[in-house]
């Protein structure tokens, strides 16, 4: 397809805590009736369930709540939708029939049986140990379901009531602390990565999540040492890489200067002037109140930003050629040759920081295209100079559907990352333009909530993309093409 000439627009990398994810391979996708999908390997189909696995161990689900089994079909990293919760290293030792017995009773016929659970809960005030393991077990059979179906919310509630009747079991400590850093919320992940250290001095688990806890903090040396220490105890390809990418981050910023103000940490070398640094950052606070007020967001955590020379930019993001910045969790900036914040810099700092709100937002379940076409929107991108050409791609039927946008752009050449951001800025705005901005953080509030991307169009616009997709093209008709 021919690419769409324009300026360059920068990509964010949803690198999303690749901890429970499987190497990318040939897998399957468990397509749920509420529009949730789920990669897995070694799908089948049994005694009315779904059986399948993935790199946190088996896991069946009802086949009443499955649509249908796409088989063969391209794998991406599952934590960029919602994983299953790993079964507890410490629980791992217990009898498999009592396992299966709890799990089978707490969740069956597609719902959760709360009376079943509420009568172990019983048996447990009243109990010992194994009373109190039982009515466990359930709350985190529950927690599986409905991470299963995307609700991370309800996910997290039950397993943080799991630890009211095993309080020290590492295995439910560990996770609560994962379903914290699927919200970017670090801080109350490592309190509960503590707790589970000390139950489990030894676990590779608890390290390897500490390792992204620090990370997503934007402490290198401590995220070093914990995956240093998560390797020693147990070989992990995933934890090596992300080791190995810190290693080379850590070597290139040690001679770097640090800022930093009230929501960002701020890197810069010895390319950038301390007055560059200062009026980025005030740059990025006055974008920060901005975008807060048109998303109805506020990140939980201080947003780390890095300024680098354009061959270290390079070198650290390895990315392709035709990015020109990046937000993988810390906001990276080429700014080589610059001294004060030009209006290029000022639109890719706001069209990054961008991506941090609407990240962190919808817990990292955002379509690509969705969130690439708020940034744009954000930074001040319109379409006219793209609009004769959509439509008539579009009027063509050469366009390509939003639902092959939604996951990595990562493998696109230039021109095809071109139309991509062309594409996607279209449809945001005529969103925006025909159900308002607040609509649109509606729309995000759903994809936070577990629903499917069209699914959270359908419940608030009452549309999906085929609709979607000609409405827009007929708006781009009307507002640019004469």
């Amino acid at each position: 397809m021919r690419g769409i000439t324009g300026h360059r627009r920068s990509l964010v990398v949803l690198l999303l805590f690749a901890i429970l994810a499987p190497a990318a391979a040939r897998a399957d996708t468990i397509v749920l009736k509420n529009g949730r999908r789920i990669v897995a390997r070694n799908v089948v189909e049994k005694d009315g369930k779904v059986i399948f696995e993935t790199a946190a161990g088996e896991f069946s689900l009802p086949r009443s709540i499955v649509d249908h089994i796409e088989r063969g079909a391209s794998g991406v990293p599952e934590t960029l939708g919602a994983p299953a919760i790993a079964a507890p290293p410490v629980m791992q030792g217990a009898d498999a029939n009592l396992m299966q017995a709890v799990t089978q009773g707490a969740v069956h016929d597609g719902a959760i049986d709360y009376g079943y659970i509420s009568k172990l809960e019983g048996d447990a005030r009243g109990g010992g140990p194994e009373a109190g393991e039982r009515a466990a077990l359930a709350h985190h059979a529950a927690a599986q379901f409905e991470l299963n179906r995307g609700n991370l919310e309800r996910a997290l509630s039950e397993e943080r009531t799991a630890l009211i009747y095993a309080p020290q079991q590492a295995g439910f400590l560990t996770n609560v602390a994962y379903l914290y850093l699927r919200r970017s919320e670090f801080k109350q992940a490592l309190d509960y990565l503590d707790r589970a250290r000390r139950a489990a001095p030894n676990s590779a688990d608890v390290a390897k999540l500490t390792g992204w806890a620090y990370y997503g903090m934007n402490k290198q040396k401590d995220a070093i040492a914990e995956w240093k220490r998560a390797l020693e105890i147990r070989p992990d390809a995933e934890v090596q890489a992300a080791l190995e990418r810190a290693e080379r981050e850590l070597k290139e910023e040690e001679s770097y200067s640090e800022n930093e103000s009230s929501h960002f940490s701020l890197k810069y070398s010895g390319a950038a002037t301390p007055e560059l640094a200062r009026e980025v950052l005030r740059t990025l606070e006055k974008d920060f109140d901005e975008i807060e007020g048109e998303l109805e967001f506020r990140p939980a955590e201080s947003i780390g930003v890095v300024l680098y020379t354009q061959q270290a930019f390079a070198d650290i993001t390895r990315s392709p050629g035709w990015v020109g910045a990046l937000n993988d969790g810390r906001i990276r900036v080429p700014v080589q040759g610059l001294t004060s914040v030009s209006p290029e810099l000022a639109r890719v700092l706001k069209h990054e920081l961008t991506h941090s709100f609407v990240t962190q937002k919808t817990r990292g379940r955002c379509p690509v295209w969705l969130n690439e076409g708020l940034a744009q929107w954000m930074d001040g991108s319109r379409s006219g100079e793209d609009a004769t050409a959509l439509v008539n791609i579009y009027d063509a039927k050469e366009f390509t559907p939003l639902t092959d946008l939604e996951g990595s752009w990562m493998n696109l050449s230039g021109d095809a990352a071109n139309y991509a951001y062309a594409w996607s800025l279209a449809a945001v705005e005529y969103l925006v333009h025909s159900a308002g901005m607040h609509d649109v953080t509606r729309i995000l509030e759903r994809i936070a909530g577990g629903s499917s991307t069209e699914g959270a169009f359908r419940e608030v616009l009452r549309s999906n993309y085929p609709e979607l997709t000609a409405e827009m093209a007929e708006y781009l008709r009307k507002q640019y093409v004469r």
